[in-house]
Formats: C-alpha cells, sequence, structure tokens
C-alpha cells in the first residue's frame, strides 16, 4: 500500500522525535524523572484528543472527561494485576478492556444526557464526575483489588516510552481519520449548527452519541497506559481538576485543531512539572490561582486559541489539501 505524502512525512517525523529522544536518554540529557514526565505527556495527548472530538469538534461541553480516564485506568489495572502478571498479550488485551468500559459506559450515559445542551450538559457529566470518584473511594468494599480511598498498587509496570509512543501516533492517525471523514464532517456541521444540521438531514443524536463514545474510548485507553506507567492509583488523580485539565488544554490549544490539542498536552504537562519543581509543596495551594490565571491571560491575548481550529500540513490528508490549499482550517473554532 502507496502512503500518501503527508502521511510519509508524519512518520517520518516520528522517526526523528523518536530517534532525537533515544538519543538524549543514551547521553544522560534526559533523566528518567524527564522520562516519566514525557511519558506523561503523551498520555494526555490521546485523553485530550478523546475531549477534543467531543467538545472541540462536536461542541458538547464535558467535564466528566477525568471521569472516564479513571474508568480506563482502574479497569485495566485491575485485569493486569489480578490475571496478567506483566504478560505483553494481556497487558494489550487490559487496554482494550479499559477502552471498552469507558465507552460502553459513555454509551449508557450518553443517550440520555446528550439531548441536553451547553450548561446543562456540562453540568450532568460533572455531576458523573462525582458519582465515578465516590464510587472509586469506596469500589473496595465489592472488589478488594481496587483498594477504595487508599489507592490500588501492584499494577505491572509495562508501559515504557517506546509502547506509549506508538499508541499515541497510532491515537493521533485514527483521530484525524475520524475528523476528516464524512462522520467528522457531520459533528463539525453539529457543533456550527446543531439545527440547520438536523434540517440537513444528519442524525444529531447518533453522531453526537458517537463522538461521545469514541472520545471517552479514548479516554479509557489513555488512563488503561497510565496504569501500567503508574505505580499507584488514587481517586483524587481522576477528580475534577484532572477534567479541568483535558476542558484547559482543549481551549487553549483551540477548539477544532488537532494540533493545538497535541501541542498544548504536552506543553501543559510540562509546565505543571516545573511549577511543581519551582513552588515545591505550595504548588498545591497555588494551583487553582494558576489555573485561573493561565485561562484569564489566554482569553484576553487569543481568545480563539493558540491554533485556532488550523492544523499543521501533516495532519491533513492529502486530497484535502488540494481542495482547500496549503494551509487547513476548520469551519468554525466551535460555539
Amino acid at each position: 500500500m502507496k502512503l500518501s505524502r503527508n502521511t510519509f512525512f508524519y512518520f517520518a517525523g516520528a522517526v526523528f522525535f523518536f530517534a532525537l529522544v533515544k538519543a538524549m536518554q543514551f547521553s544522560g540529557m534526559l533523566t528518567p524523572y524527564w522520562q516519566l514526565v514525557l511519558d506523561q505527556a503523551l498520555i494526555i495527548v490521546i485523553g485530550a484528543l478523546g475531549l477534543s472530538i467531543i467538545y472541540g469538534f462536536t461542541g458538547q461541553f464535558s467535564l466528566g472527561h477525568a471521569a472516564f480516564y479513571g474508568l480506563g485506568a482502574y479497569t485495566a489495572g485491575a485485569l493486569d494485576k489480578v490475571y496478567g502478571n506483566g504478560n505483553m498479550l494481556f497487558f494489550f488485551l487490559s487496554l482494550l478492556t479499559g477502552a471498552a468500559v469507558a465507552g460502553l459506559v459513555a454509551l449508557l450515559i450518553g443517550l440520555p444526557i446528550l439531548r441536553l445542551r451547553s450548561d446543562y450538559l456540562g453540568i450532568a457529566t460533572l455531576g458523573f464526575g462525582i458519582i465515578v470518584r465516590v464510587g472509586m473511594e469506596n469500589g473496595n468494599k465489592l472488589f478488594p483489588v481496587l483498594g477504595g480511598a487508599t489507592g490500588m498498587s501492584g499494577t505491572p509496570q509495562v508501559a515504557h516510552f517506546d509502547l506509549i509512543f506508538i499508541l499515541t501516533l497510532i491515537v493521533i492517525l485514527l483521530v484525524r481519520n475520524f475528523i476528516f471523514s464524512t462522520y467528522g464532517r457531520a459533528c463539525t456541521s453539529i457543533r456550527e449548527d446543531e439545527i440547520a444540521a438536523d434540517v440537513m438531514g444528519i442524525d444529531t443524536t447518533r453522531y453526537k452519541v458517537m463522538a461521545f463514545v469514541l472520545g471517552c474510548a479514548l479516554a479509557g485507553l489513555a488512563g488503561g497506559i497510565y496504569a501500567h506507567r503508574y505505580p499507584f492509583l488514587h481517586p483524587a488523580s481522576f477528580d475534577f481538576l484532572k477534567s479541568f485539565d483535558f476542558l484547559l488544554i482543549v481551549v487553549l490549544g483551540g477548539l477544532g485543531s488537532m494540533t493545538g490539542t497535541i501541542v498544548t498536552a504536552v506543553g501543559w504537562v510540562f509546565l505543571l512539572e516545573v511549577l511543581r519543581v519551582v513552588l515545591g509543596q505550595n504548588f498545591i495551594d497555588w494551583r487553582g490561582v494558576i489555573y485561573a490565571l493561565i485561562l484569564v491571560v489566554s482569553i484576553i491575548v487569543r481568545p480563539q486559541g493558540l491554533f485556532s481550529g488550523k492544523e499543521l500540513r501533516l495532519l491533513i490528508p492529502d486530497h484535502l489539501k488540494m481542495l482547500t490549499g496549503k494551509e487547513h482550517t476548520h469551519a468554525g473554532s466551535g460555539n
């Protein structure tokens, strides 16, 4: 099968980045601590792309993304802890199961709540996130392996940079192909004007549920990888502030921009780690203030986001580039 020009350069750039990271590892420039931060950044890219599908491209305001991130983490982590014992085949099965559980739960709650719009949908997903958080804290009463409020440890730590990087590349291609497909175009039309999309014959409920399930499944996949990279899971890691992290990344990067989501996700994770190093224990106390300041400044300076619906040429299929020119801009930047 012949690769398109943009896809070829996409993989070429990926190989260059991979080689650069490996060279930094061997030379000692990239310490184990910052390698862990880089791995976390790639995991967050996967989860943030899920929310980008839901909110950035379909316009469904969700404040419960961390709940699906946690469902995937606890599902994959518990399965591999009990049955996998570090087996790589079971590792991939547990990731798929975590993503499937998150997607199934998203389907079950999406059918009723996606009839809501705007702030009402956000409140409903926020409530679901709180329910999941409470469930994680008390889950040990039904499944002792989950650990409850004390957290869960013991998941085989088999996810390393090579695997995480490959999975991230696959997810980016998956999201790209979805966004530039007829399904993605239908989702974008719903974001721009749901009533007009409905009048034009688009089954808006079907596409909203589809986008919600796919986005939440990606969050579950990211959570499953997280469980195999970090040795300790705690319900506090999947609270509202984590959902706010994902939301900030999508908004700051620019609604309707995969490129903005990817760049902002990596930058956001490294920014938080730098602030944690600089502020030390005070970081927890000042985190809310820092979030608010970044959001206020970005709205004043760049209200449309860093990339404002634009994409790098590498992320645009060749046939669309020929139709739209050198630079592609989505129909709008969302509601």
